[in-house]
Protein backbone atom coordinates (compact mmCIF):
# COMPACT_ATOMS: atom_id res chain seq x y z
CA UNK A 1 0.00 0.00 0.00
CA UNK A 2 1.43 3.39 -0.96
CA UNK A 3 1.46 6.47 1.24
CA UNK A 4 -1.46 8.07 -0.57
CA UNK A 5 -3.63 5.03 0.13
CA UNK A 6 -2.58 5.05 3.78
CA UNK A 7 -3.45 8.73 4.03
CA UNK A 8 -6.86 8.07 2.54
CA UNK A 9 -7.60 5.31 5.04
CA UNK A 10 -6.67 7.68 7.85
CA UNK A 11 -8.92 10.32 6.31
CA UNK A 12 -11.73 7.78 6.00
CA UNK A 13 -11.59 6.97 9.70
CA UNK A 14 -11.70 10.68 10.52
CA UNK A 15 -14.63 11.23 8.15
CA UNK A 16 -16.57 8.43 9.79
CA UNK A 17 -15.85 9.51 13.34
CA UNK A 18 -16.78 13.14 12.62
CA UNK A 19 -20.28 12.45 11.25
CA UNK A 20 -22.77 14.77 12.95
CA UNK A 21 -26.35 14.37 14.08
CA UNK A 22 -29.12 16.32 12.35
CA UNK A 23 -32.34 17.35 14.09
CA UNK A 24 -35.14 15.92 11.98
CA UNK A 25 -37.13 19.12 12.50
CA UNK A 26 -34.62 20.78 10.15
CA UNK A 27 -36.11 18.65 7.35
CA UNK A 28 -39.78 18.72 8.25
CA UNK A 29 -40.98 22.28 7.77
CA UNK A 30 -43.17 20.70 5.09
CA UNK A 31 -43.42 16.96 5.92
CA UNK A 32 -45.30 16.24 2.69
CA UNK A 33 -42.12 17.15 0.79
CA UNK A 34 -40.01 14.50 2.54
CA UNK A 35 -39.91 10.72 2.06
CA UNK A 36 -38.09 7.84 3.69
CA UNK A 37 -36.87 5.16 1.29
CA UNK A 38 -36.12 1.87 3.04
CA UNK A 39 -34.01 -0.73 1.27
CA UNK A 40 -34.41 -4.46 1.96
CA UNK A 41 -35.14 -4.47 5.67
CA UNK A 42 -36.46 -8.00 5.34
CA UNK A 43 -35.93 -11.38 6.91
CA UNK A 44 -33.57 -12.41 4.10
CA UNK A 45 -30.95 -9.88 5.16
CA UNK A 46 -31.67 -9.71 8.88
CA UNK A 47 -32.90 -13.05 10.16
CA UNK A 48 -32.83 -16.15 7.94
CA UNK A 49 -31.28 -17.42 4.75
CA UNK A 50 -27.98 -17.27 2.89
CA UNK A 51 -27.55 -13.49 3.25
CA UNK A 52 -28.80 -12.90 6.79
CA UNK A 53 -26.38 -10.78 8.81
CA UNK A 54 -26.27 -9.73 12.46
CA UNK A 55 -24.65 -6.46 11.40
CA UNK A 56 -27.62 -5.72 9.19
CA UNK A 57 -30.16 -6.85 11.79
CA UNK A 58 -28.69 -4.26 14.16
CA UNK A 59 -30.11 -1.43 12.04
CA UNK A 60 -33.72 -2.55 12.57
CA UNK A 61 -34.11 -0.75 15.89
CA UNK A 62 -32.77 2.65 14.75
CA UNK A 63 -34.87 2.42 11.58
CA UNK A 64 -38.02 1.69 13.58
CA UNK A 65 -37.15 4.61 15.87
CA UNK A 66 -36.72 6.89 12.84
CA UNK A 67 -39.99 5.75 11.27
CA UNK A 68 -41.83 6.38 14.54
CA UNK A 69 -40.27 9.79 15.13
CA UNK A 70 -40.85 10.94 11.56
CA UNK A 71 -44.46 9.71 11.51
CA UNK A 72 -45.27 11.55 14.74
CA UNK A 73 -43.90 14.72 13.16
CA UNK A 74 -46.10 14.38 10.08
CA UNK A 75 -43.97 12.51 7.54
CA UNK A 76 -46.29 10.05 5.80
CA UNK A 77 -44.27 9.06 2.73
CA UNK A 78 -42.44 5.83 3.62
CA UNK A 79 -41.49 3.49 0.79
CA UNK A 80 -40.24 -0.04 1.43
CA UNK A 81 -38.23 -1.27 -1.55
CA UNK A 82 -37.71 -5.00 -1.06
CA UNK A 83 -36.29 -7.97 -2.90
CA UNK A 84 -38.94 -10.34 -4.21
CA UNK A 85 -37.02 -12.59 -6.53
CA UNK A 86 -38.18 -14.98 -9.20
CA UNK A 87 -37.13 -18.59 -8.53
CA UNK A 88 -34.37 -18.40 -11.13
CA UNK A 89 -33.34 -14.78 -10.65
CA UNK A 90 -30.15 -13.88 -12.52
CA UNK A 91 -28.95 -11.99 -9.44
CA UNK A 92 -28.44 -15.35 -7.72
CA UNK A 93 -25.36 -15.84 -9.90
CA UNK A 94 -23.64 -13.13 -7.85
CA UNK A 95 -25.30 -13.32 -4.46
CA UNK A 96 -26.78 -16.78 -4.13
CA UNK A 97 -30.44 -17.66 -3.69
CA UNK A 98 -32.40 -15.34 -1.40
CA UNK A 99 -35.76 -13.62 -0.86
CA UNK A 100 -37.80 -15.60 -3.36
CA UNK A 101 -41.30 -14.16 -3.70
CA UNK A 102 -43.80 -15.79 -1.38
CA UNK A 103 -41.22 -17.02 1.12
CA UNK A 104 -40.68 -15.83 4.69
CA UNK A 105 -37.32 -14.42 3.58
CA UNK A 106 -39.01 -11.89 1.29
CA UNK A 107 -41.21 -10.49 4.07
CA UNK A 108 -40.64 -7.23 5.95
CA UNK A 109 -39.16 -7.75 9.41
CA UNK A 110 -41.73 -8.07 12.18
CA UNK A 111 -40.58 -4.91 13.98
CA UNK A 112 -41.68 -2.82 11.01
CA UNK A 113 -44.78 -4.89 10.27
CA UNK A 114 -45.94 -4.34 13.86
CA UNK A 115 -45.88 -0.54 13.58
CA UNK A 116 -49.46 0.82 13.74
CA UNK A 117 -48.96 2.72 10.46
CA UNK A 118 -47.33 -0.15 8.54
CA UNK A 119 -50.34 -0.55 6.24
CA UNK A 120 -49.92 3.07 5.15
CA UNK A 121 -46.39 2.44 3.87
CA UNK A 122 -45.80 1.81 0.18
CA UNK A 123 -44.17 -1.56 -0.58
CA UNK A 124 -42.38 -1.86 -3.94
CA UNK A 125 -41.00 -5.24 -4.99
CA UNK A 126 -37.77 -5.53 -6.96
CA UNK A 127 -35.82 -8.33 -8.64
CA UNK A 128 -32.36 -6.75 -8.55
CA UNK A 129 -30.21 -4.47 -6.41
CA UNK A 130 -31.37 -1.49 -8.49
CA UNK A 131 -34.60 0.08 -7.19
CA UNK A 132 -35.83 1.31 -10.57
CA UNK A 133 -35.17 -1.57 -12.96
CA UNK A 134 -38.49 -3.20 -13.86
CA UNK A 135 -40.23 -1.73 -10.80
CA UNK A 136 -42.83 0.95 -10.15
CA UNK A 137 -40.41 3.16 -8.22
CA UNK A 138 -39.90 5.79 -10.93
CA UNK A 139 -43.65 5.97 -11.46
CA UNK A 140 -44.11 6.55 -7.73
CA UNK A 141 -41.54 9.35 -7.89
CA UNK A 142 -43.35 10.93 -10.85
CA UNK A 143 -46.63 10.76 -8.92
CA UNK A 144 -45.03 12.68 -6.02
CA UNK A 145 -43.25 15.63 -7.65
CA UNK A 146 -43.64 17.66 -4.47
CA UNK A 147 -41.08 15.48 -2.64
CA UNK A 148 -37.64 17.05 -2.77
CA UNK A 149 -35.95 15.40 0.23
CA UNK A 150 -35.27 11.68 0.51
CA UNK A 151 -33.92 9.88 3.57
CA UNK A 152 -32.45 6.53 2.55
CA UNK A 153 -32.07 3.71 5.09
CA UNK A 154 -31.51 -0.04 5.01
CA UNK A 155 -29.04 -2.47 3.50
CA UNK A 156 -26.58 -2.91 2.15
CA UNK A 157 -24.53 0.30 2.22
CA UNK A 158 -22.51 -0.68 -0.84
CA UNK A 159 -25.28 -2.35 -2.84
CA UNK A 160 -28.97 -1.44 -2.62
CA UNK A 161 -28.56 1.66 -0.42
CA UNK A 162 -25.89 3.00 -2.76
CA UNK A 163 -27.96 2.20 -5.86
CA UNK A 164 -31.07 3.86 -4.44
CA UNK A 165 -29.33 7.00 -3.21
CA UNK A 166 -27.42 7.44 -6.46
CA UNK A 167 -30.55 6.84 -8.54
CA UNK A 168 -32.47 9.47 -6.62
CA UNK A 169 -29.68 12.00 -6.99
CA UNK A 170 -28.59 11.35 -10.58
CA UNK A 171 -32.12 11.33 -11.99
CA UNK A 172 -32.70 14.72 -10.38
CA UNK A 173 -29.35 16.06 -11.57
CA UNK A 174 -30.07 14.98 -15.14
CA UNK A 175 -33.25 17.08 -15.08
CA UNK A 176 -31.77 20.02 -13.14
CA UNK A 177 -34.19 19.27 -10.31
CA UNK A 178 -33.24 20.39 -6.79
CA UNK A 179 -33.28 17.30 -4.60
CA UNK A 180 -31.69 16.39 -1.26
CA UNK A 181 -30.68 12.81 -0.54
CA UNK A 182 -29.75 12.08 3.06
CA UNK A 183 -28.36 8.97 4.75
CA UNK A 184 -28.33 8.51 8.55
CA UNK A 185 -25.36 6.22 9.13
CA UNK A 186 -26.90 4.38 12.09
CA UNK A 187 -29.70 3.24 9.78
CA UNK A 188 -27.52 1.59 7.11
CA UNK A 189 -25.00 -1.24 7.18
CA UNK A 190 -23.52 -4.09 5.20
CA UNK A 191 -22.47 -7.70 5.75
CA UNK A 192 -19.01 -9.07 6.53
CA UNK A 193 -17.08 -11.93 4.89
CA UNK A 194 -13.44 -12.11 6.03
CA UNK A 195 -10.84 -13.15 3.46
CA UNK A 196 -10.09 -16.33 5.37
CA UNK A 197 -13.77 -17.26 5.43
CA UNK A 198 -14.13 -16.68 1.70
CA UNK A 199 -11.25 -19.02 0.84
CA UNK A 200 -12.58 -22.31 -0.46
CA UNK A 201 -16.19 -21.06 -0.54
CA UNK A 202 -18.37 -19.48 -3.25
CA UNK A 203 -18.38 -16.21 -1.28
CA UNK A 204 -16.24 -13.22 -2.22
CA UNK A 205 -14.31 -11.41 0.52
CA UNK A 206 -16.32 -8.48 1.82
CA UNK A 207 -14.70 -6.37 4.57
CA UNK A 208 -17.77 -4.71 6.02
CA UNK A 209 -16.17 -1.95 8.08
CA UNK A 210 -14.03 -0.75 5.17
CA UNK A 211 -16.70 -0.96 2.48
CA UNK A 212 -19.30 0.69 4.71
CA UNK A 213 -17.03 3.71 5.18
CA UNK A 214 -15.81 3.83 1.58
CA UNK A 215 -19.31 3.83 0.13
CA UNK A 216 -20.58 6.39 2.61
CA UNK A 217 -17.74 8.67 1.58
CA UNK A 218 -18.25 7.91 -2.10
CA UNK A 219 -21.90 8.92 -1.79
CA UNK A 220 -20.83 12.14 -0.09
CA UNK A 221 -18.44 12.79 -2.99
CA UNK A 222 -21.50 12.70 -5.24
CA UNK A 223 -23.46 15.22 -3.18
CA UNK A 224 -25.42 12.90 -0.90
CA UNK A 225 -25.54 14.16 2.68
CA UNK A 226 -24.27 11.73 5.32
CA UNK A 227 -25.16 12.20 8.99
CA UNK A 228 -24.60 10.01 12.01
CA UNK A 229 -28.31 9.99 12.82
CA UNK A 230 -31.49 12.06 12.67
CA UNK A 231 -32.77 13.08 16.09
Amino acid sequence: MNKQDENYLDFLDGFYLSLKELPIDNLLDNPEKVAIISMDVTNAFCRIGNLASERVAAIIEPIVDLFTLAWKKGLKNIVLLQDCHTPNAKEFNAFGEHAICGTVESETVDEIKSLPFYDEMKVIKKNSINPAQNTEFDRWLEEHPEIDTFIVVGDCTDFCVYQAAMHLLTTANARDIERRVIIPEVCVNTYDVPVETAKGSPAEPHPADLLHKVFLHHMQLNGIKIYKKLT
